[in-house]
């Protein structure tokens, strides 16, 4: 499969899609620094990042690249944190980063290398609790994964970050993904292709599967190739989301099946793959943070895929009307999830339960579940949740007695 075939030697073009890709990637990856060093109990954190497609790291009008990113940020976060540390008069935290990064062209990885150099030499030497150790190779992804897999193992690293950005959608089997998740719990996965390349391969390789995930638009052969061609359409861009995520959910517990925002033409995935509901949740917000860097088609609430067409359908863009939109079902879907699942559960439970299905902010749900007429928060210690900021994973939710919804069976 094709991918893209950027001329780094005379200078790449950064795309308004990579753009904002890389617009939630540094969010994110700062966040996710932010949030796993957050315990007092932290003095040292390690972690390893594997860049699969690095690139040269730098675009010809001078913006970073994803291999700069990850410098920058893990700088902004380590600063962030020692500051308040040393404020708090707490023992400052150290960050040792395995650095991993590869590219296929040799020449590319050479520009890399000249062009990593500076940003690594003003980030750790003025920052002695900073340490980047940085491992370059020039292979095809697939060939080199195994090599990558074990020094991952060898360096010990329980929390790791793959950036896979490849636009086509061979250059990475879906069995690579499977592994890479199965590493450990604290795995997670940025991966972006071309969503015309990912129905290319899938119409090739597994005809029935994508007929299947077709079945409920009663599509035939030549009305699929009609609304490929529309990909402008938000149908097509809900179809294809349904698509991503029926592909995908097999690799991990939490896939986010959105695309890169592009009313033009919904081409580009960017797919987060994690094993906990934590790090899906702090991606939903990111989202909204970087509000209409991505998109999603469908509902808002708890069930964002649901094709009836009953089921009311907007564009969802994570920002203030989205936000208004998802409110008011959350409002109704909750207790209705409630009902048909459990009438009392945790709320690490709950969250666990429900965040590979929604788009909302962590607020928003919480909102809802303390502003719903049915249901009540109770505490560990059998008090009354008041303030949605305060509900803890160890809270348990429960139907009030007097219950005023009929949810038909």
């Amino acid at each position: 499969m094709v991918g893209k075939n950027y001329t780094w030697e005379e200078g790449a073009v950064l795309s308004e899609h990579s753009r904002k890709k890389h617009q939630i990637l540094r969010e994110y990856f700062y966040n996710y620094v932010m949030t796993r060093c957050r315990s007092p109990l932290v003095r040292k954190f390690r972690l390893a990042v594997v860049d699969g497609f690095s690139g040269a790291g730098r675009y010809n009008c001078g913006a970073a690249g994803s291999p700069i990113i990850f410098v920058e940020e893990l700088s902004r976060a380590i600063n962030a944190i020692n500051v308040k540390r040393a404020v708090d008069k707490m023992p400052l935290v150290e960050i040792e980063c395995s650095l991993i990064l590869n590219d296929a062209e040799p020449e590319v990885i050479n520009i890399l290398k000249a062009n990593l150099a500076p940003v690594l030499l003003e980030h750790t030497c003025s920052n002695s609790h900073l340490k980047i150790n940085t491992h370059y190779f020039c292979e095809l992804f697939e060939s080199i994964y195994p090599g990558i897999k074990g020094l991952i193992r060898a360096e010990r690293h329980k929390s790791i970050i793959f950036n896979l950005d490849q636009c086509g959608h061979s250059h990475v089997e879906t069995e690579s993904l499977v592994d890479m998740m199965s590493l450990n719990e604290s795995v997670e996965i940025f991966y972006t292709f071309m969503i015309e390349a990912l129905l290319a391969f899938l119409k090739k390789n597994d005809p029935e599967a994508l007929k299947a995930q077709l079945s409920y638009l009663q599509l035939t052969s030549q009305d699929f190739e009609v609304l490929v061609q529309h990909t402008s359409k938000r149908e097509w861009l809900g179809t294809a989301e349904r698509i991503v995520f029926n592909s995908f959910k097999k690799c991990a517990r939490y896939v986010s099946p959105f695309s890169i925002n592009n009313p033009d033409g919904w081409r580009y995935w960017l797919i987060h793959l994690a094993n906990s509901h934590r790090a899906r949740q702090v991606y939903n917000d990111i989202l909204h943070q970087d509000s209409e860097t991505q998109a999603h088609y469908g509902r808002s609430g708890l069930n964002m895929l649901a094709h009836d067409p009953n089921q009311g359908k907007t564009l969802y863009l994570f920002n203030a009307s989205a936000r208004e939109q998802a409110n008011e079902e959350l409002l109704e879907d909750i207790p209705k999830f409630l009902h048909d699942s459990a009438p009392t559960l945790q709320v690490k439970d709950f969250y666990e339960k429900i965040y590979n299905n929604t788009p909302a902010h962590s607020d928003d749900i919480n909102s809802a579940l303390l502003g719903s007429n049915e249901i009540v928060i109770k505490t560990s210690t059998g008090g009354t949740r008041r303030k949605a900021t305060q509900i803890h994973t160890d809270d348990v939710i429960a139907f009030k007695q007097q219950r005023s919804f009929f949810f038909p069976k």
